[in-house]
């Protein structure tokens, strides 16, 4: 299969409308700091407790993205398989914002494709690296960025209290060049 890593520009704006998807929750990531380092452990749900979440639909808009950042797509026969938004940080660090990649396409290295191509972006920006927040549950999107060599760099356990989400935390993921 032949995929196109490209910038979103006006004639292929219509990649900001690729539906989020759901994923499989099939355990969390537990990480803690011990001895000044981010260590962690792998939980995996019993099948019995394996559910599907879905993300809320964003309603990207061209113009603001390239305000603050740029987008990236996959695409497959000028059809949209993936995407990426990136925001611009006052500091070394691009911030990937959202990457998700059409169900259809999944364990495919589109991911993949796509961060490479924006980690030659950022160097050209100067950047020292990506980092990106994922939720402790998204056990594998968890697993991909610690597999692409993203590095945990930070831990948020209190985000979600008071939601219905209470008790899952935000971990810091941080990918050097």
């Amino acid at each position: 299969m032949d995929i196109k890593i490209e910038p979103i520009v006006d004639n292929n704006r219509s990649a900001l409308r690729l539906k989020n998807e759901p994923f499989q929750i099939i355990g969390d990531l537990n990480v803690v700091k011990l001895s000044n380092k981010w260590c962690y452990n792998i939980n995996f749900y019993a099948a019995s407790q394996s559910t599907s979440q879905i993300f809320p639909q964003e309603n990207y808009q061209l113009s603001e993205i390239n305000a603050t950042g740029f987008a990236l797509g996959a695409f497959t026969q000028a059809q949209p398989a993936g995407l990426a938004v990136f925001r611009k940080q006052p500091f070394k660090y691009l911030y990937l914002d959202d990457l998700k990649v059409n169900v259809a396409y999944r364990h495919q290295a589109i991911a993949q494709k796509i961060l490479l191509q924006a980690c030659q972006l950022a160097k050209k920006a100067k950047y020292a690296g990506i980092f990106t927040v994922c939720q402790s549950n998204n056990l594998n999107a968890c697993l991909f960025y610690l597999s692409f060599g993203f590095r945990i760099g930070g831990l948020n356990t209190k985000v979600y209290d008071h939601t219905s989400q209470s008790g899952k935390a935000d971990i810091y993921f941080y990918y050097d060049f």
